[in-house]
């Protein structure tokens, strides 16, 4: 063989390669990629070259295909079966990802979509880098049965070993409905774009025949439903360039792994800066609201708050922002919602993000002003007591350094339960308007004082003298600063200094559980 005839056959080789990558870039062609756009919804591969830093995504497996042959399934052979796979860099952070192709099978998953999933996720963890998953898929490919079914335990599984040691966030994007379900709901954060997603594990047609209740995708499991009612997405997008958008940004704040310390991000605002508004934020008035995230953007660098699960349980806030550059979790009690009662969801959620945060590294800041648990027959038929306890636990089990400031009501079994000193907070501040006692004056003084009252000439004036006893000698900080359960009463216009003088104190703390296969948190 000549040269050139050498080079003609390499050249003829290169030329297939091209050609077969080509065909696999087209997805499912030019009428399904129409047919996505019209639904409002961008293309795996659009979604991937938004997500990804410029000109560093490498895909892998998009030469893969299915090798069914039943039901037809032999003249459909998709190069790439319905997912695009690979890793990139994200912010200049590296990461592993899929993107299911809706155009391509429905997106479907089976046998090989699966192991090429599996196959990132494998590589993640070898390497310590974030999971992101695009998921926009028809569900488990029927064709290929009870394999279908497998191929997803197998992801399964691997978000369960992946749990807490790196990030893994799901977007959903269009359709995920049954088995698929379970993958997203195990990683640590769902997004989800409104009018085009939605997730259930049975659809309306089967809710119709088995419960007769009549209910639309989006009313049985859109975005919005699954941001305020169920809780399973902490984030609810306009459409899929916002979505991408908020993976972006929730990166800044994360680690790569559970062996690394979370991004530090300097800027110029001053760590000494004084906040004088915080000194009147909270009322005279013990009842009167105010809004919590108004301190927390205050204290904040650049007054940001990343919020997250924003529209469930409203009463309990948590998100990041950044002290000093720190990337820092923030739990607190909302008194604009139901005074900031604790009850059943704002327990889970507050207590998921604290279980989140300690398996990164993320120090937690918890911002204080709680009445008690939210009392009745449905919270407690429904397990307060069980729910409760899961807010204790995560807060007990937590190693990262954790910092208390306590705004105004500590009342009862609350006040244990946020991060107090008992339950090994770090350093626990208290302002000058700080109530810690068992329970409210009114309450404390109808059980203590009862007979007296009962007795008095005029019970509602002696009930009043009470109350005004009642609050002078104990809704304050200095009996529990006394004991050192606070280790400083502060003016609020230096919180901010005094936070990031906290955090830095306590950046190379090193506290220890017990060694254990593992704890059996309330369930």
């Amino acid at each position: 063989m000549t040269d050139q005839e050498n080079k003609q056959k390499i050249e003829e080789k290169i030329a297939k390669m091209y050609k077969l990558k080509g065909i696999a870039m087209q997805g499912g062609g030019d009428a399904r990629i129409d047919s996505q756009h019209a639904k409002g919804k961008l293309t795996a591969r659009e979604r991937v070259d938004l997500l990804c830093d410029n000109g560093t995504f490498r895909e892998m497996d998009m030469l893969v295909h299915h090798h069914a042959t039943q039901l037809g399934l032999d003249k459909t052979v998709p190069l790439g079966d319905g997912v695009v796979t690979g890793f990139a860099e994200v912010l200049g952070k590296k990461v592993y990802l899929f993107s299911q192709d809706f155009t391509v099978l429905g997106g479907s998953l089976a046998e090989m979509h699966g192991k090429k999933i599996c196959k990132i996720m494998d590589m993640a963890l070898k390497t310590g880098a974030p999971v992101i998953g695009l998921n926009d898929s028809g569900g488990a490919r029927v064709q290929e049965g009870v394999i279908s079914l497998g191929a997803y335990a197998e992801i399964f599984l691997r978000n369960t070993m992946a749990s807490g040691v790196v990030p893994q966030i799901s977007l959903i994007m269009g359709p995920c409905a049954g088995g698929a379900v379970y993958s997203p709901a195990i990683t640590d954060f769902v997004i989800m774009v409104k009018h085009t997603s939605y997730m259930f594990v049975t659809g309306p047609k089967v809710v119709k025949t088995v419960t007769h209740e009549e209910l639309s995708s989006e009313a049985l499991g859109g975005a919005e439903t699954h941001a305020s009612k169920s809780g399973v997405a902490h984030f609810v997008a306009e459409n899929d360039v916002e979505a991408i958008e908020i993976v972006r940004q929730l990166l800044t704040y994360l680690p790569s792994n559970n062996a690394e310390e979370p991004p530090f991000v300097p800027n110029n605002d001053p760590v000494n800066r004084a906040d004088e508004e915080l000194n009147y934020i909270v009322p005279a008035n013990p009842n009167q609201p105010y809004d919590m995230k108004d301190i927390i953007k205050i204290i904040a660098d650049k007054h940001e708050f990343f919020e997250v699960h924003k529209d469930y349980a409203q009463n309990i806030l948590v998100g990041f922002i950044r002290l000093g550059g720190r990337s820092i979790g923030v739990v607190a009690n909302q008194p604009a919602v139901l005074a900031g009662v604790l009850d059943i969801d704002a327990s889970k959620k507050a207590a998921r993000f604290i279980r989140f945060c300690d398996s990164f590294n993320i120090p937690l800041l918890t911002l204080e002003d709680v009445p008690g648990f939210l009392p009745g027959s449905d919270q407690e038929w429904r397990g307060i007591i069980t729910n409760g306890a899961k807010l204790l636990y995560s807060y007990c089990e937590a190693t990262v350094p954790k910092v208390t400031v306590i705004t105004r009501k500590a009342y009862g079994g609350a006040y244990d339960v946020m991060s107090s000193k008992h339950i090994r907070g770090d350093l626990n501040y208290a302002w000058p308007s700080a109530e810690l006692a068992v329970m409210g004056a009114k309450g404390a003084v109808e059980i203590i004082f009862k007979k007296e009252i009962e007795s008095s000439p005029e019970p509602s004036v002696r009930e009043a003298e009470l109350i005004d006893e009642y609050n002078e000698r104990f809704a304050n900080p200095y009996i529990a600063a006394s004991y050192g359960y606070i280790d400083d009463i502060i003016e609020p216009k230096h919180t901010r200094q005094m936070l990031i003088e906290a955090f830095s104190l306590l950046e190379n703390k090193v506290d220890k559980n017990p060694p254990r296969k593992h704890g059996n948190i309330p369930m």
